[in-house]
């Protein structure tokens, strides 16, 4: 793997403003903070017109303003983006699972206020890293493969409905015939919008590249490594493997204290829930088809590990994988990623 590049972080100066957004689906709690005064806090609407709103009050305080808020998915992205687009703002785009902990130091209570002075309170505090803007293909891509990721669940539960239906026998004929039709309907949009994903990236050269590595991994074909491209090609290209891991959630949570608190280690479930759904079947067919990955589920296993705990170790080690081959462009080898795994 290439080494990380580290950004170096961006020194305060005395006239910098220490902004916290609190992002919900409609409003944005907003906290204000320089050096030695007290906060200065308003909401604002979480749309186009309060986003500009929102910019116009910042640039009339005076001076280069730092933006944090937490990364909340399609709430936080418009105002992120809106943000960065104007000179003089700094946006720091941040994994919840950071704030909170960071949070849990000052002992506030749990509001709207009071999260985004914590936002600001983490300017001010901690060592800004500047949040690098995906492109315009890659947020249509992430917008794409979230689309399609919900219009099959939406058929999923449809056919456990239509399964139900038909065992009993008062259901009547047109409602299930309805429910076929529907089916019908959501698997021709399905396939189209796959379709029309494929296309966007066999035109973008960089994205037809990481497409083509990926598919070379037991286990992702077109349909999942178009899914997991989605929500790979829009994260911050200075993030590391481990950061990617931490961002999709299946890093490991422990809880130990001293010599007599022992609890089981969980996966943490904290961050991308679209990427972390992506790489479910990848790993269950991974564990099948490639020795490499068999072999290490089972080993997990032989340690007591569940079923399910195994599965999400294989999981990580293909995120692991994957991060890898994108930065060396380098084809799959799990010889690489277990050199000290015995073969049965």
């Amino acid at each position: 793997m290439s080494k990380k590049i580290q950004p170096k972080p961006i020194q305060p100066i005395s006239s910098t403003l220490f902004c916290g957004i609190d992002v919900s689906a409609k409003t944005l709690a907003v906290a204000l903070h320089q050096q030695d005064r007290a906060f200065q806090q308003r909401d604002f609407a979480n749309t186009k017109a309060g986003h500009q709103q929102l910019i116009a009050w910042l640039s009339n305080r005076g001076g280069a303003v730092r933006v944090s808020l937490e990364a909340t998915g399609i709430y936080s992205l418009d105002v992120a983006l809106a943000l960065d687009a104007c000179p003089g703002i700094e946006v720091a785009v941040l994994n919840p699972k950071l704030v909170n902990r960071f949070a849990q130091t000052l002992r506030r209570s749990k509001t709207d206020k009071a999260d985004a002075q914590v936002l600001a309170e983490y300017s001010l505090r901690m060592p800004f890293e500047r949040w690098q803007r995906p492109d315009r293909v890659a947020l249509e891509l992430r917008a794409m493969g979230r689309h399609i990721d919900s219009l099959t669940r939406e058929h999923t539960r449809l056919k456990n409905r239509l399964h139900a239906a038909t065992g009993s026998a008062s259901t009547p004929r047109c409602v299930v015939q309805d429910m076929k039709r529907s089916m019908e309907g959501l698997q021709k949009r399905i396939v189209k919008l796959r379709r029309e994903a494929v296309a966007m990236v066999e035109k973008d050269s960089e994205l037809k590249r990481k497409l083509a590595r990926m598919l070379g991994i037991p286990g992702i074909g077109e349909t999942s490594g178009v899914q997991l491209l989605s929500e790979l090609a829009s994260l911050d290209p200075l993030m590391g493997a481990r950061e990617w891991v931490a961002m999709s959630g299946l890093d490991p949570s422990h809880r130990e204290s001293g010599t007599s608190v022992r609890g089981t280690s969980r996966m943490s479930r904290q961050g991308n829930r679209h990427l972390r759904g992506a790489l479910y079947m990848p790993a269950m067919v991974g564990v099948r088809f490639d020795p490499h990955l068999r072999a290490f589920y089972e080993a997990l296993q032989s340690r007591h590990k569940t079923k399910m705990q195994a599965l999400m170790a294989v999981a990580r080690k293909l995120l692991h994988a994957i991060f890898g081959m994108f930065k060396t462009d380098t084809a799959w080898d799990g010889a690489k990623l277990f050199p000290q795994m015995k073969l049965a």
